[in-house]
Order: structure tokens, then sequence, then C-alpha cells
């Protein structure tokens, strides 16, 4: 098996392997120089200064000891039809059972001005080094995309003491997007009451500097003065080296029920990069940046690539995880279950106040697809006891044939 990406969705692909009976060679191949860590605490504990990267590493499964690790290293072509993949130190490797698992990585603004002063978060030394900027005395922070991330960073960059930090965003409110409005709302008066600006409904045109950002050009004229930008508009996939096999690479890597890839039985995909069909819901392929997609996937993915390299017959279960996320922002937490975006139009509270701690459900054509908590420890608790109700909904049946 040759497992391409070592995140934590090559992580948990190797020890599902093992786990679903694969007792032969695994070579897990990553660009980073560091083994499989935990991505999250980035922009909250690492940038803080509160967590170290002894504390983010992973502890892999005894069952993968034997797993060989090529980190530094890039794969820059697949073969599919050949089962080879070309890594950038001039190898080739040859493969029974390929695992797809590169993950994403951050999308940057292609705005006019200097790159220094410009960051994104997504490895440990884009945290690092971001750190060392949040911490100068004085240092005006913008960042561009009140998402996820950058909604965490803005909050842990006022928790370091930066007494200027602008959210910019081209939407009206904060994360609206997979919350809706109600929630947002709600999102935006926390984080201006702890003393982060927003500058909504307005895009970046350009930056002022010379060797370095100095200042952030809006989409109105607006110039924002700025030490350091966080762009945090989004992700890419890497699929680039997967190019020229005929695959579906449009948002990710396109798969079937069981993970596999462009009809390819020997070939999955798992974590945030694969674009997959959830029985839960509606069987539309979706990508989702969860923090638990890469453990769900692997799990599947592994059962379907070993079953077929070992010639059994039947079908496997459809695919019908339940997606999970938090988001700790300055003494608050988001916690969700379920797929909310797909309950936008209809948003209900549960429990509580948007004006304090609040439970809200989201439904589609009545039916509740999706629960997010917002406020301290008790409401998502909360949150988590619709987990049940929500592990009811009937799942698809399965469209595919056989393995």
């Amino acid at each position: 098996m040759v497992v391409v990406g070592a995140s934590m969705a090559g992580l948990r692909a190797a020890e599902q392997l093992r786990a679903a009976g694969w007792t032969g060679a695994v070579t897990v191949v990553g660009d980073e120089p560091h083994m499989p860590y935990n991505r999250p605490p980035l922009s909250k504990g690492v940038l803080a200064g509160k967590a170290s990267f002894a504390s983010l590493a992973f502890t892999p499964k005894a069952s993968t000891a034997d797993v060989e690790w090529c980190l530094g290293t890039k794969a820059i072509t697949a073969r599919l039809t050949e089962r080879t993949v070309d890594l950038d130190d001039g190898s080739t490797l040859s493969y029974d059972g390929l695992v797809v698992a590169t993950g994403m990585r951050p999308r940057r603004l292609r705005c006019a001005g200097p790159q220094a002063g410009r960051h994104t978060v997504r490895t440990l030394a884009d945290a690092q080094g971001l750190r060392d900027e949040l911490t100068r005395p004085g240092v005006r922070v913008v960042v561009v995309g009140a998402g996820f991330i950058g909604c965490e960073v803005a909050a842990t960059a006022v928790g370091l003491g930066v007494t200027e930090v602008t959210v910019v965003d081209p939407l009206p409110l904060p994360m609206v997007g997979p919350l809706g409005e109600l929630l947002a709302r709600a999102l935006l008066t926390r984080h201006e009451e702890r003393g982060v600006r927003f500058a909504l409904g307005t895009g970046v045109a350009g930056f002022e500097g010379d060797d370095r950002v100095t200042g952030v050009v809006l989409g109105d004229g607006t110039v924002l003065p700025a030490d350091v930008v966080v762009e945090s508009v989004g992700s890419v996939a890497n699929v680039e080296w997967l190019d020229g096999n005929g695959v579906d690479l449009g948002d990710g890597v396109l798969t079937d029920e069981w993970l596999r890839v462009g009809g390819r039985p020997e070939v999955v995909a798992v974590g945030d990069v694969a674009r997959f069909p959830n029985a839960r819901y509606d069987g539309v392929p979706r990508r989702v940046e969860h923090w638990s997609i890469p453990t769900d996937t692997a799990k599947h993915a592994a059962r379907s690539l070993v079953a077929h390299l070992a010639g059994e017959g039947g079908e496997l279960a459809p695919f019908a995880p339940l997606p999970t996320f938090w988001s700790d922002q300055h003494d608050f937490r988001l916690q969700s279950f379920g797929a909310p975006v797909l309950g936008i139009d209809d948003v209900r509270v549960l429990d509580g106040d948007p004006a304090g701690d609040v439970l809200v459900g989201y439904h589609a054509d009545g039916r509740l697809v999706g629960v997010v908590a917002l406020g301290g420890p008790a409401t998502a608790t909360k949150a988590a006891r619709y987990r049940a109700e929500l592990l009811k909904q009937p799942v698809l049946p399965v469209q595919g044939a056989s393995k």
C-alpha cells in the first residue's frame, strides 16, 4: 500500500489498513518533515504560545510500527493505470493499493503589493512564524476572511494583547455561510465586545508597502494600516499530482460510496481532499473539512480497499458519517453535530438565547439535520445530546454494484 499524504488522514489510513487486516507493506509519503500532528491548535494554542509541537504530535498505534514514512518528500505524478507514484526525490513507488490523503493548502490572495508580512495558517511552521509577528509591540493585524480560521486567529491575537485586529470579509457577517444569519450575528457581537473590529461587505483590492506590507487596500478604497496580514480565504485541494488520469478533480477528488476514485477499486481517497456522497443526507458528493472526517473516511476506505485486494465478495454498508466540528474563539466554543449547512434556510432556537448561550437546530424539509451550540461547556454538552437523534436519520440505499 502507498498512502500519499502524511497528515492526520494519512496516519488514520495506515492504522485502518492494519485494522482491516492488511499485513503487507505500507509506505506513507508526506511533504512536511514532521510526523503527523493535530492542526486545530495551530490557530489557537500554538499561536498563543500555550501548546508545543510535542503536544500536537499524534502517537501512532502499535500496529503501524512497521510502516515506512517518507517525510519531506512530495508526490509529483501518479500513473494510475501503471500503479506507480513518482516522488520529487527522483524515486518511483509501485503499489497494489493507493490511498489519496494529500489534503488542502491555503488559498492565497492574488493582489498587487509586497509579500513580506503576509501569512497563512496551515502548518506548524506557519503558526510559529505568525506568532513571532503577533508578539511584536504595537503590531497592527488585518485578518482577511471571517471563516473558522480567520475568527480563531483574530480571537487569539486579541488574547495576546494585540489592540488593533480587523477582520475583512466580502460577506455581511462572520461565518454566515456555515452557520446562517442568526448565529453569525451573535458571533459578530461577541467578537466586537472583545475588541475585534470588522470591515464586512468588502474585499481586498491590494496591499501597500515597499519591501513589506504596511496597509490593506479595500474594494471601497479604504486603507487599513497593517503590519501583519493573515490570509484566511479558503483552501485549494492538493490534487495536481493526479492530473492526466481521467479523474474528476474539480473540487478535491471525486469518489463513490466506498471512497473509490475514478472507478478504480484499488485507489481510494480520504480526509478533506475526498469529495464523497454521504448516504445519511442527499447523496450529493461534497468535501467536508472537519476534524472527524479523516478517521471516518479512513475506516471506510481501508475496508473497501483491503476487501478488494483480498478478493472478498459482498457489499460494504453505505458511507454515512455524522460530521462534527468545534471552534474555540475567545472564551466561548462553537460545537456542531450533523450538517447544518443543509438546513441553513430553517434555523430554530432549541435552547437558550442568541444574546447568551444558545443551541440552534438546522432543518431540511422539517427534519433536523444539524445542531450548533454557541457558548460555554454546558451548551456544548446539550448539543452532544442530539447526536443520537441525528444518527437515527434514514440512510440512503447504496447505488453502486458489489465491490
